[in-house]
């Protein structure tokens, strides 16, 4: 497979961006983890962007050595931070390769008893921090005629109950992304989306933490229409983390992508993903809808005997 030369010397880097929690000293893992090396982290209540431009990607049996490095970068005022990374990369002599952006955070509740709160911090971490950060550093990526690879999820095609405020980001990421692309490809700058399904982090404890935390907060009556579905989704959610690929293997199709010369448009990661986007468009709206329906049923805990 043709891959674009990237040598040992100080000429190209790329940028990947995440996000940290003010006062967390450890954050959830994150499935774009280096290749082979150390694992990156995600804050489980981050908004702050973080962007660190890489040494030089090298090779390492053909595999490559390094994919990203971050460093926690702290609250500071609204776009602060991306201009401030945007002035970083315009400094620094080596041309931007690529923006891998990866911030994400999980919230599971229904669309009628999430606050309203909860629904602008998902927004505001799985979307508007990505474009925040694509408007800062457009321009270097234009320049270099790079990419910016848009880091969605398999949530991102298929909106299962209580993942409204997750799908709905992402759903719009996948939207942003096509519209982007479709800008900026005549100027040679490449968009890619990549979905992932289950993958064995952390990010599935701290959503099903959250979700038990929103769900003991519920009004009586929430709990009586959506508290066995919580709990369905939560056995759902631990279950399909399980058996998900390692950080390691969903890693190396995010560097095919930062690599390859000529990459899709869109990546899945894991056989539920390529499953679902499959199901997604040869199923009616009703028939996927009895599919997820069946599929979680098994996972609902049994009611208390009378």
């Amino acid at each position: 497979m043709s891959k674009w030369p990237l040598s040992a010397a100080p000429e190209q880097h790329l940028v990947q961006v995440r996000l940290v929690p003010a006062d967390a000293d450890e954050g959830v893992e994150s499935a774009a983890q280096p290749v082979g090396g150390r694992q990156g982290r995600v804050g489980p209540q981050g908004v702050d962007l973080v962007a660190d431009p890489l040494p030089a990607l090298g090779r390492d049996g053909g595999q490559q050595a390094v994919l990203a490095r971050e460093v926690p970068v702290r609250r500071s005022p609204a776009h602060a931070c991306p201009r401030a990374h945007a002035a970083r990369v315009a400094e620094d002599p080596r041309a931007l390769h690529a923006l891998v952006n990866n911030a994400g955070v999980q919230v599971n509740a229904s669309v009628e008893a999430l606050p309203m709160d909860q629904w602008r911090r998902v927004f505001e971490v799985n979307l508007f921090g990505h474009i925040a950060v694509t408007q800062a550093l457009l321009p270097a990526l234009l320049r270099s005629k790079g990419r910016v690879i848009n880091i969605s999820s398999v949530g991102g095609k298929v909106a299962m109950a209580t993942y409204g405020a997750y799908a709905g980001a992402k759903f719009a990421l996948e939207a942003v992304s096509d519209s982007l692309r479709r800008e900026v490809a005549p100027l040679g700058v490449q968009v890619v989306v990549v979905e992932p399904g289950g993958v064995r982090t952390e990010m599935a404890a701290r959503g099903i933490a959250t979700a038990n935390d929103l769900a003991a907060r519920m009004a009586p009556e929430h709990d009586e229409r959506y508290g066995r579905l919580v709990q369905a989704n939560n056995t759902f959610m631990a279950s399909g983390t399980a058996s998900g690929l390692t950080a390691d293997a969903a890693a190396r199709v995010i560097a095919k992508t930062v690599t390859t010369r000529r990459p899709r448009t869109r990546y899945t990661i894991g056989r539920d993903a390529a499953l679902v986007t499959r199901l997604v468009r040869m199923l009616s709206d009703r028939t996927l809808d009895r599919v997820l329906a069946a599929n979680l049923r098994r996972h609902y805990p049994k009611r208390a005997a009378a």
